[in-house]
């Protein structure tokens, strides 16, 4: 398997991992810059040439992959009998220079009701490197014509069509996904609310709408949910930042965009 086709593959299965480079040789060295090596938690593809290089390389990024915010580091290799190596002897004679890239899981959107906010918002977080997936019970609004304006994304962009139960793709979603609720319909808003309550691994919930929508809704997830106040609460409406009013559909969107960036920080912080 190609370096290119692993790192593609630990995406895809949400796995983290390390690539990573031969940046520089000076010298005589197993192999010329720009070797790559991708290490995952359990296997590895690809090769810097072996021995004490690759075999240091690869313990290093097993402890990247474990750190919580792990960044780029350099390691610089001497190759000749001289040098007390942790893993053995490599006699080349030249040095190298080796670049480790973290290759962390990136984050998971879900935006359900694509009308004109949530393809407004898909446009926007489409160019953040993370997973997004836009689920919709019309199926005329996840056309390849109308989601071409996704054509030159960044992120991976997933549709989902759900013409009776939308919320039984929230079961699908990657652990942590973020979910954001503005479908066009009331009901199934409701609906989305409680099962996303429901659904454990979920990130954070926002759902968009006005104070006497939220008002009906808390009231219906509290008696007929059963959901209690503390769990309700993880419910955050109204989403995007309070200080933008505006309600032409890319200033929304602009505003839950710029919110669930901000959010994204914090995370990380």
């Amino acid at each position: 398997m190609t370096w290119v086709a692993a790192v593609a593959r630990l995406r895809a299965r949400r796995e983290p991992g390390v690539l990573v480079t031969v940046a520089a040789v000076r010298g005589h060295a197993p192999r010329d810059a720009g070797a790559k090596l991708v290490v995952g938690r359990t296997g590895t593809w690809g090769s810097i040439g072996g021995g004490n290089v690759e075999a240091v390389a690869v313990d290093r990024a097993r402890e990247m992959i474990a750190a919580a915010e792990p960044a780029p580091e350099m390691l610089d290799f001497a190759l000749n009998d001289k040098v007390t190596n942790r893993h053995g002897v490599q006699c080349c004679g030249g040095t190298v220079a080796v670049l480790l890239e973290p290759l962390p899981v990136v984050r998971a959107v879900a935006i359900f009701g694509v009308g004109h906010v949530g393809l407004e918002l898909a446009r926007i977080l489409a160019r953040q490197d993370l997973d997004l997936h836009l689920i919709d019970s019309r199926a005329d609004l996840l056309t390849d014509e109308r989601l071409g304006v996704l054509a030159d994304a960044v992120a991976q962009v997933r549709t989902h069509h759900t013409p009776l139960l939308p919320e039984e793709v929230l079961a699908e979603l990657p652990p942590g996904t973020h979910v954001l609720i503005m479908t066009h319909d009331h009901a199934e808003d409701a609906a989305l609310c409680d099962a996303a309550l429901r659904t454990g691994h979920l990130g954070s919930i926002g759902l968009i709408g006005s104070a006497a929508k939220w008002a009906r809704f808390r009231g219906r997830l509290a008696t007929e949910g059963g959901h209690d106040d503390a769990v309700i609460d993880r419910i955050k409406t109204p989403i995007g930042l309070a200080d933008i009013a505006g309600k032409e559909p890319a200033t929304i969107a602009v505003s839950v965009a710029a919110d669930l960036l901000r959010a994204f920080e914090a995370e990380g912080d």
